[in-house]
């Protein structure tokens, strides 16, 4: 199949995943997949990021069905998305083609990415495919305010600001050390190890939580890409404030301490140092603590206050007996 073929067949492939054109974002769109650019109609405010998946650093195809990889790629350029509170409307997608991969492969990642549209009301309206030494792939996405003011950013968190996170820890490290060994699978129950598996190869980015938290009048906000000891510290660095982490706060994920133990590492080390739960941190005034957990408990989810914004600079790992120790997450650049 040629390039132009291949491109004709995903964008028929996503074409079902397109937002309404009669809701509000859905209006903007002018013109779509298929012309030399897409046409959109600007209101209020844009956000816009990009992220990627490589093949042999973010996933295995020996062990991430291809499918999931394609659902991951859009999943994790989304959470960017949610963290700042905006709505998901379109995306731009680039993929990176190895000779070795087939068209079934290909159209097997398209559904995935499609699927992932559809779920969150994403419009893809267009992109690129080339050859490529191995197989990646890179998207953009732009999200939508009313205006710039509703949405959320790093800097911001002030001392005496909340901290807290939404769902559960460590369930995507846990995931990959079973991928990796599937022999550790045996220390849990069968679902729960299913569980802990689909949040490393198909991690849910928290859009309506992102939204609920930025009209509950959060002061600043991360998405959990690279481990909450890493992204703790971009809000520190940003906001200009220390945050302390109680440890025995952190909402660990069911399965994470038995996969752990069995793996020889430690379960906060999971949850706190590894990356990929797309979890989002919040930092919240006090008196916008209460409402804001239950405006993300109406979304389906928790929100575990797991410690305070202080004084000072970076970020600690606070114990019981009030030791502390530099929080550290992931860092995709170092060897």
């Amino acid at each position: 199949m040629g390039e132009f073929e291949l491109i004709a067949r995903l964008v028929e492939m996503v074409a079902e995943a397109r937002l309404d054109r009669t809701s509000e974002w859905g209006a903007r769109i002018v013109v779509a997949s298929g012309d030399d650019a897409a046409v959109t109609v600007p209101k209020g405010a844009t956000a816009t990021s990009v992220d990627s998946l490589v093949e042999g650093i973010h996933f295995r195809r020996q062990t991430a069905p291809l499918g999931s990889v394609g659902r991951k790629a859009l999943a994790s350029a989304l959470s960017d998305l949610a963290a700042m509170g905006a709505a998901p409307g379109e995306a731009y997608v680039q993929l990176g083609v190895p000779d070795d991969l087939g068209e079934a492969d290909c159209l097997e990642l398209g559904r995935g990415l499609a699927q992932e549209a559809a779920e969150h009301d994403v419009a893809v309206l267009g992109g690129d495919v080339t050859r490529a030494p191995t197989l990646w792939i890179a998207i953009t996405v732009v999200g939508h305010a009313d205006s710039a003011g509703e949405l959320v950013r790093r800097a911001g968190a002030g001392p005496g600001d909340d901290l807290a996170v939404t769902g559960e820890l460590g369930g995507a490290a846990a995931g990959l050390l079973l991928l990796d060994r599937p022999e550790l699978a045996t220390v849990v129950e069968a679902e729960v190890a299913d569980a802990l598996r689909r949040r490393q190869l198909e991690p849910q980015p928290r859009l309506a939580a992102g939204r609920a938290l930025a009209a509950a009048g959060a002061s600043a906000m991360i998405d959990l890409s690279d481990g909450l000891g890493g992204d703790a510290a971009h809000i520190a660095t940003a906001s200009g404030v220390r945050l302390v982490i109680e440890l025995e706060r952190l909402p660990i994920q069911a399965g994470v301490g038995e996969v752990a133990a069995a793996a020889g590492v430690d379960a906060f080390d999971l949850a706190a140092g590894r990356g990929e739960d797309y979890e989002l941190l919040v930092a919240l005034p006090p008196d916008r603590a209460e409402d804001a957990r239950a405006e993300v408990t109406a979304t389906g989810l928790t929100l575990t206050s797991i410690g305070v914004a202080e004084e000072g600079a970076g970020a600690a790992l606070r114990a019981s007996d009030g030791s502390e120790r530099p929080l550290a997450g992931f860092d995709q650049l170092r060897r």
